[in-house]
């Protein structure tokens, strides 16, 4: 088993290699085989030494320029991972006879980071055509995001190869929604090999980004019993009230920060935030409404460099669902098209 040794460790190193240790170690929270050995860290090493500083770089400059790209960044790698597999299909843009991922409503119009990922695409292709996949992009890439906005930085391994198939209508059977409670959400990540620890640490994305209102509108008004969703609290939906009123927003679908303490900040406030029932989406509340999951919540509200910690964990190992690798599918040219 490895060990870690304190002095020389910042905090947040230090943690993540008291849990890296753990979980290696744990055959419950790393089901083998939900894991890929051809991922490995450096993957580029020889092939394409910059890779990673190339899509660093092109990250903290859109980052800079607008705060909400990394929370786009992080969910497009969670819905490229859970439909798939981490094979880029996200990216890939539809053909005739074919709607692809990107049409579902779950990602049309709100799916944001598209160019980022693109950009840096170009940008490798000029240096080593052919040789970095979109989907270790997309993997680097929300790493990056998540140090940009939450200083939780990680080591990413690559070596995932990118798919030839994406479908529109695989996207429900996957992805969660948002009114899913919390035994739904467990078993919708089970599915992919998380466990019901990770599934609320990689919920805890949630304190950055935006979410329209059509996905939690129904909890603020009368249905039929209450006068509104009894779990959040009366303030809190009156002020959505003001944001998300049918009759005002002339058809509109307006968009309201995820956690409104820090939106633009990775941090553990969406855990406190669901303590006080200010959560946003019911499949955010009911974490703290369950009480399987309420314990975890109480645990990351408290324990912010911890749940830092076991979020870079989380992101690891959903990173290596059901990877393409070695001979399997292919490394595109463009990100958006199969070669």
């Amino acid at each position: 088993m490895a060990t870690c040794e304190r002095p020389g460790f910042q905090a947040l190193a230090w943690l993540l290699c008291l849990i890296f240790a753990h979980l290696s170690a744990s055959t419950m929270a790393f089901p083998r085989s939900s894991l890929s050995s051809s991922l490995k860290v450096g993957f580029y090493g020889s092939t394409c030494p910059s890779a990673e500083a190339v899509v660093r770089k092109t990250v903290d400059k859109a980052v800079s320029r607008n705060l909400g790209i990394a929370a786009g960044l992080i969910r497009m790698h969670f819905h490229d991972c859970f439909v798939r597999g981490c094979d880029a299909s996200v990216l890939l843009d539809s053909t005739p006879g074919n709607l692809s991922e990107k049409e579902h409503p779950a990602n049309n119009p709100s799916l944001r980071g598209f160019q980022v990922i693109n950009k840096a695409k170009a940008k490798l292709e000029a240096l080593c055509p052919e040789t970095v996949s979109c989907a270790d992009i997309i993997a680097f890439a929300a790493r990056d995001g998540a140090l940009k906005v939450g200083g939780i930085n990680y080591t990413v391994p690559g070596g995932r190869r990118d798919g030839r198939v994406s479908r529109k209508d695989e996207v429900a059977e996957s992805l969660p929604p948002p009114h899913f409670n919390a035994e739904q959400l467990e078993l919708r990540f089970a599915r992919k090999g998380l466990s019901l620890d990770e599934m609320v640490t990689l919920s805890g994305a949630h304190s950055i980004g935006m979410s329209h209102c059509s996905s939690f509108s129904k909890r603020l008004y009368s249905n039929g019993t209450h006068a509104h969703d009894p779990s959040m609290r009366r303030k809190y939906v009156s002020f959505l009230r003001t944001k998300c009123h049918p009759q005002r927003n002339g058809g509109q679908n307006p968009t309201v920060p995820l956690e409104a303490k820090t939106p633009g900040r990775l941090d553990n406030k969406y855990y406190k935030e669901l303590e006080k029932h200010r959560g946003l989406l019911s499949s955010d509340q009911t974490l703290m409404s369950s009480q399987s999951t309420a314990w975890m919540v109480r645990n990351n509200a408290r324990h912010g460099s911890t749940w830092a910690a076991k979020f870079a964990a989380a992101m690891v190992h959903m990173g290596s669902i059901d990877v393409l690798t070695e001979t399997q599918g292919e490394i595109r040219r463009s990100c958006h098209v199969v070669n």
